[in-house]
Parts: structure tokens; sequence; C-alpha cells
């Protein structure tokens, strides 16, 4: 930590759990915290009783912006935008605003982490990469963007000594001390346009992640994505890239079934239960990552158990994943997908006739990247939420199209009624939650409910 962001009070901007966990980081080593978050709820209650206990000022409903201005840092959870009025306030003051990961790094000095990154796709190769990591037998966590915050593991007795590290944009925004052992980014498309004003102040956060890199840095990259190789072309360090379109450093043999690192054959594709390509390139880019960190990963015995892993990963709750068949009709949860290029990644594991429910909360894309995909398998569009009107703007005459409201057992219920045996049903909303569910989780946990007509007081 730098001295003069120890010569006074911290504030925490958000208490959502990064906020909650590094206010408590902060607390127990002995700085003095002020923490605030704008929203009201029992849940926000119990984490500020919970903070009070360790001498923690909590304020709920708003913030102190005249204490925020003499802090002596600020740091903010991923999901407080810049222009909110304590950020404003504090670079107003020429206080330093940091992320909670940027916090945990410096907790955690000798921490040996994978940071990925990318608009699709990170969560699940963050996933393959724990995975992995674990089954060579390290001492290995996943946290970041993923869900654990990094303060929650260094707030542990005896932390791992891995880390597989999904950072956001808005993550890396805050982090300027990120220097992984390998970083890998996915992919680029457009994303999060409700907080950026452009694509390209987007993919600038995204380009955070090289911002350390050095001769020795090493990273992962997407060979067959134009603008994450623009993006990295004569950044400092050893690149290797995966490809599910021909050869390269990690890529798909169709030719064989195979799927082969840095030149070994580590797992047939037929034995990855994953759907898609994309997957594949996650699961490529994931043990591209896995080997380069550690010489002993490549060695016979860690190649054997980077194999055995693959075939015993499976997909994460909410990231395509099968929910079940239902009267003849397969339903699949896609409620991740939160922008349109995730929901072209899952449309195009399609291969039977599929009514899609699209819809949420507006993220600034137009939905007509979609059409080529619905006009192959799309039996039907269901628009819903604050984005069905514009949903049916962009798709209306692609597919027949029904456009409801806000309820979602109604949605369900249509897309039971439009599906016919053999179907697919797939949640893939290309919006985010927050006009209907507290978080894109909760909006799957009640699709799967609904799809398995579990009843309202099961629920």
């Amino acid at each position: 930590m730098k001295p003069e962001w120890l010569r006074g009070e911290i504030a925490v901007v958000g208490l959502a759990r990064s906020g909650r966990s590094v206010a408590r980081l902060l607390g127990r080593a002995g700085s003095e915290v002020y923490a605030s978050d704008a929203g009201t709820s029992p849940e926000l209650e119990k984490t500020a009783q919970a903070l009070r206990q360790d001498k923690i000022a909590v304020q709920l409903g708003g913030h102190d912006l005249a204490r925020v201005m003499k802090a002596s840092l600020v740091v903010v959870s991923p999901g407080v935008p810049p222009t909110a009025p304590p950020l404003v306030a504090a670079r107003d003051a020429k206080v330093d605003i940091v992320s909670e990961i940027e916090i945990g790094l410096r907790f955690l000095p000798r921490l040996n982490y994978v940071a990925i990154t990318g608009t699709n796709g990170k969560t699940t190769t963050t996933a393959l990469t724990g995975h992995l990591l674990s089954a060579l037998g390290r001492r290995a966590a996943t946290a970041g963007n993923i869900g654990t915050p990094l303060s929650e593991l260094a707030l542990m007795a005896a932390p791992p000594d891995w880390v597989a590290l999904e950072v956001s944009s808005f993550q890396l925004h805050d982090s300027p001390s990120i220097n992984p052992r390998v970083g890998v980014l996915t992919n680029l498309s457009a994303n999060h346009l409700d907080r950026y004003d452009s694509v390209d102040a987007y993919y600038r956060d995204k380009a955070l992640l090289f911002q350390n890199a050095s001769p020795v840095s090493q990273w992962v990259t997407n060979g067959d994505d134009p603008d994450v190789q623009a993006m990295v072309e004569g950044v400092p360090g050893i690149h290797c890239r995966f490809s599910v379109r021909g050869r390269s450093d990690a890529y798909l043999d169709r030719a064989n079934g195979e799927l082969v690192v840095l030149g070994y054959p580590v797992v047939r594709r037929d034995e990855l239960t994953l759907i898609g390509d994309h997957n594949v390139a996650n699961a490529l880019a994931a043990c591209l990552a896995v080997m380069l960190a550690d010489r002993d990963h490549r060695s016979p015995h860690g190649l054997r158990a980077i194999g055995e892993a693959l075939k015993s990963f499976n997909a994460l709750e909410h990231r395509i994943e099968g929910v079940g068949e239902f009267d003849g009709v397969t339903w699949i949860n896609d409620s991740k997908s939160t922008n349109v290029a995730s929901t072209l990644v899952a449309m195009r594991g399609m291969t039977k006739p599929t009514v899609l429910l699209l819809g949420g909360k507006h993220k600034g894309e137009p939905y007509t990247d979609l059409t080529p995909e619905l006009e192959r398998t799309g039996r039907a569009v269901i628009a819903y939420g604050e984005a069905a009107p514009l949903v049916e703007r962009d798709l209306a005459g692609v597919v027949p199209l029904t456009r409801l409201g806000s309820s979602f057992d109604e949605v369900v219920e249509t897309a039971r009624q439009l599906a016919r045996p053999g179907d697919v049903v797939l949640l893939s909303p290309a919006c985010s939650s927050y006009d209907m569910f507290d978080n894109y989780e909760q909006r799957g946990r009640v699709f799967k409910q609904l799809a398995a007509r579990i009843p309202v007081e099961q629920r």
C-alpha cells in the first residue's frame, strides 16, 4: 500500500460483495474506513451491521461527499459508474480511486495469478483455468468478476498460491498495478454502451490489461479476432494465440478431432462436454495460459492431468446450461449472455429450431446482428422487458416475433406454447437483468424453475 493511502480515512464506495470484503480487509489491517452505498435493502442492512461490528463507519442510502473528498483513498465497486457523485467528488479533490482488485493484489504481493478478460467467455475461461490449476495439484482458486472478491481471499489465514482472476473493463479501469503471470484476452466486441461513450472507450479499458507489459510478460490472445490482434500489436512480451479456424499455438485439429496446445494433443473434442466452438476456444485459452504459467505443467504428468480435467469440466450455471427436456422440448439457460455478441455465440451453437427469449434492460447495442442465426435456426423470438420495443424494431419480420411486457411467467409460458417437440427454448437475453431481476443469476434461476413448472410456493 502506498504510504499516502494510509495517512487518513479510506472511503469504500459500493457495498455489494466486493465492497463488503475490501472494507473488512482494510479495517482488519488497521485502516480507518468509511463505507457507503446509495441503495437500501435488507441485504445491505445486514452488511452494514456486520461491518459496524468491525468498527467500520457505514452509510446507506447516500454518500457523504465532503467525507469522500477528504479521504486518503477511494476504493470503488465495479458496479458504481464513474459519473456517480462520490467518484466525481473524489476526482475533483484529486483523491486516488482504485478497485477492490487493486487492494487485493497489494495485500497478496507474492500471488501467482492468471488474469482473464474479454467481452465474452471470460467467466468460463476463468473457471476452466482454476479447474486445471487445481487438477495440477496447485492450491488454486477463482476470483474477481467471477464472483469471489480477491480481497476475500486476502482475508484467509492461508490464501491460495494461484488464482485465476477474471477482470472486467470496469475493474481494469481502476487497477493500475495489474501484472499477471499470464494475461488472457478472449475476444472483443461492443459492450456496455450504456456506460461507455463509445466502443473505443470500452476497448481502452480492456487494453489496460497490458499497461505493465514487459519483455518477459506472457499473453494469450484470440488469433481469430482481428480487434484483439490489433490491440496487442506492439505490446511487449511473449505472445501465444489460440484458434478454432486454423493452426496456431493452441488450436482445434478438426481432421483428428483433437485440441492441440503447444504441439501437444491434450483432449479429444468429443470428450469435451461443452457446447460450441466458442467453448472450444475457451478451453484452448485456459490450457495455453496454464501451460505457459509453469514449465512443470507441460510435463507428461501435467499433460495427463490437464486432459483428464478437461473431460470432467461441465458448463457453468447460466452459461448455455442445459436445464432439461420437458414434453420433448430442450430448455437452455444462458442468462449470463447480457450482450448481443454473447447471444450470437449461443445461437451459433444451436442445431435445432430455437425459440429465443430476448430482452431485459437495453445496453445500447442493435439486435440486428442476430438476424443471420435467427434465419438459420430461429423458430420464434419473444421480446420482453424494457428492451422489447427495440428488439421488435430490429427483428420484426426476421422470424415470428411476440412482444410481451415484464411478466417473466408469461414469457416462459408463451415460449412453452410456441415450441414444438424437438425444439429448443433458449434464454439468452442480450440485455442486463436489472429491469426485472436483481442480477442475471436470479433471472436464470427463475427461468429454470418456470421451465420445470416448479410451483410458486416451492421456489
